[in-house]
């Protein structure tokens, strides 16, 4: 007996199936055109409906067998699956006026099981443009926020409910307590544990690996460093190979730091393959952020043939292995239904072609980075390399923006005017949109869209601290969510809003490497030195923008906090301190950078990398 997740593209279905897990119930991912019929042969316990990047009224969106909200079990529709719930069952669905992405304060009304022994507010996560705005026969409103009157349904005679919100996400923070009160209602099936994923994870290596080895590629960071030590519990060290690429593009001393972290942990015979220059000439003159990605997977793959061959690896005796993990292949369009945000390194169709023929092995694809630290402590390996900032596998590949031409949004102007008449306030004086663009996740589809920076009043003393954090959360929700064409916003932090104009930067090079790493390793030495402060960080990317004064650029810095990189939201790190480490930034860095921002976005509507 199992509970079903009906997989709609949602960025978070698989993630809904993972908190199903942590309620110890066995979960499993079915497409959404299973029919009724074969569910029921497969004995539900209950079913999940997921959210998805479509609106229920477009031509060819997912759809379901209406006779699966007639097999008598609790359901629970999400977002897009709470959605469908509604139209399938004669009620309405429509655009809203207000689009919700990112924090949301929701308000159960009525009495429900779903919100029982919960608050009377509780704070969601949201991310959607659709919303119900007529109820199906039999149900009621359970629940409403304040741009989205049935935030929540219910039917509780035949325990069917709907939610617009996210539960899932640890972002809404009473979300697993609503998915334990529907588990609740779900007859009890098979447990599950991560431990018992490590033991039968193992078995499934030794099965496919069987008279084999396998060349594992390594990037140091938490993902491959848990799945070599998960191959070697399995296979034995001298049936895995492990090989880090240097692209070029890793971080200051990144490299050598690597090698000795895992020597430390007790990795033997790792080979470090030098292909900068190689990297650096496939790169050369491209701007556009999916070429980049797709380039560099690929280049991956022809190193790795090179080291290959090289050393005489017979192709019939060895297997590709990757520490690929679930929002690698949900972001790169993995599913069905799934929207592609952004190709993963370790999704580049080579690689797929791979996959298909057997070729590769990723023993933790179906895992998310919060569990992959988990089997990590599961396997014995050191704190210090399981709490390791993440760190994309491009790297700084994805953080040097690149633009031939300027990209200006055609009404900046009044859509400016609209944020300084409607969203400006004491705390903020001046608002401009940059005329570059970047990634983003809005609805669980790709945004590619206009980033607004706003100009803090320095006058302002009265505020204390926290409220101005309060004050800017609000605005950074508010502004993507009435003005769709932006899909972050900034604060300057060092330089001028007036003289900030387009830098031409067509491509990556070695001296804007050397720039970008020079920064890097300012946030870096002062996140290490101050770890009071930055304790909560998961991850501080650092970015290159091609805008700036007197032929200058500038750097974004994003720290941000999660814990599976589904979500995100930006930290909150004291002024001071920002201010202090631009100062450094901008000195180590010569005469190459002449303002400083500080990416407030949360994820949606951002991804926590621009590119």
């Amino acid at each position: 007996m199992a509970l079903f997740v009906f997989d709609f593209g949602g960025q978070y279905a698989h993630l809904i199936a993972n908190r199903v897990r942590r309620c110890k119930a066995y979960s499993e991912i079915v497409p959404n055109d299973i029919s009724a019929e074969e569910l029921q042969k497969r004995n539900p316990s209950g079913i999940i409906f997921s959210g998805g990047p479509h609106s229920v009224f477009e031509e060819n969106s997912p759809q379901i067998d209406p006779q699966i909200l007639e097999l008598g079990i609790p359901i629970l529709g999400i977002c897009y699956g709470h959605q469908i719930i509604a139209r399938t069952l004669g009620g309405k669905v429509e655009a809203g006026k207000v689009h919700e992405f990112g924090k949301a304060d929701f308000f159960p009304t009525g009495e429900s099981k779903l919100f029982e022994h919960l608050p009377s507010s509780l704070s969601m996560w949201m991310s959607h443009g659709d919303q119900v705005t007529v109820l199906p026969e039999g149900f009621q409103t359970i629940g409403t926020t304040k741009d989205c009157g049935i935030a929540a349904m219910e039917h509780s005679e035949k325990r069917i409910f709907g939610v617009q919100f996210h539960p899932e996400v640890t972002h809404s923070l009473h979300g697993m307590e609503v998915l334990e009160n529907f588990v609740a209602l779900c007859e009890k099936g098979q447990e599950w544990s991560l431990e018992n994923f490590v033991e039968e994870e193992t078995q499934k290596i030794q099965k496919k690996c069987e008279g084999k080895k396998v060349f594992l590629l390594v990037s140091g960071g938490v993902d491959s460093s848990v799945c070599f030590a998960l191959l070697e519990k399995a296979l034995g060290k001298d049936r895995v190979f492990g090989c880090l690429i240097d692209h070029g593009l890793m971080r200051k001393n990144e490299a050598s730091e690597v090698k000795a972290m895992l020597a430390k942990a007790g990795f033997e015979g790792l080979h470090i393959e030098n292909a900068q220059e190689f990297f650096l000439e496939k790169l050369h003159g491209v701007a556009e952020p999916e070429a980049k990605r797709k380039i560099i997977g690929d280049a991956f793959l022809e190193v790795q043939n090179i080291v290959s061959e090289r050393l005489q690896l017979n192709p019939e005796e060895w297997l590709l292995a990757q520490g690929t993990i679930y929002p690698d292949t949900i972001e790169s369009g993995g599913t069905k239904h799934a929207s592609k945000i952004k190709t993963h390194h370790n999704r580049v169709k080579k690689i797929t072609e791979m996959i298909e023929s057997g070729k590769i092995i990723e023993p933790m694809v179906e895992l998310y980075k919060d569990e992959v630290r988990a089997v990590g402590r599961i396997l014995g390996l050191p704190e210090e390399l399981i709490a390791r900032h993440p760190f994309p596998g491009p790297g700084l590949g994805v953080r040097i923006l690149c633009a031939k031409e300027e990209n200006t949004l055609e009404d900046s102007a009044a859509i400016e005017k609209n944020i300084a008449e409607n969203f400006q306030n004491d705390l903020i004086s001046d608002a401009k949109i940059l005329p570059i663009k970047s990634v983003g996740v809005q609805g669980d589809g790709r945004s590619y869209r206009h980033p607004c920076v706003l100009k803090m009043n320095r006058q302002e003393k009265t505020l204390p601290e926290t409220e101005k954090w309060q004050q800017l959360e609000v605005l950074t929700s508010q502004i993507p969510n009435h003005f769709p064409v932006l899909n972050r916003v900034l604060l300057l932090i060092s330089g001028n809003l007036e003289d900030m104009t387009f830098q031409p930067r067509p491509q990556i090079t070695k001296d804007r490497i050397t720039t970008l790493q020079e920064a890097d390793a300012v946030v870096r030495n002062f996140c290490f030195e101050n770890q009071k402060i930055t304790q909560n960080i998961w991850q501080f990317p650092v970015v290159l923008a091609p805008v700036g004064g007197d032929e200058k650029e500038s750097i974004i810095l994003r720290p941000i906090e999660s814990e599976n990189a589904m979500t995100a939201n930006a930290a909150h790190l004291p002024f001071e301190f920002l201010e202090k480490m631009a100062e450094e930034i901008i000195k180590k860095c010569g005469n190459k950078i002449s303002h400083i921002f500080y990416d407030l976005t949360s994820k949606p509507p951002g991804t926590i990398e621009w590119e």
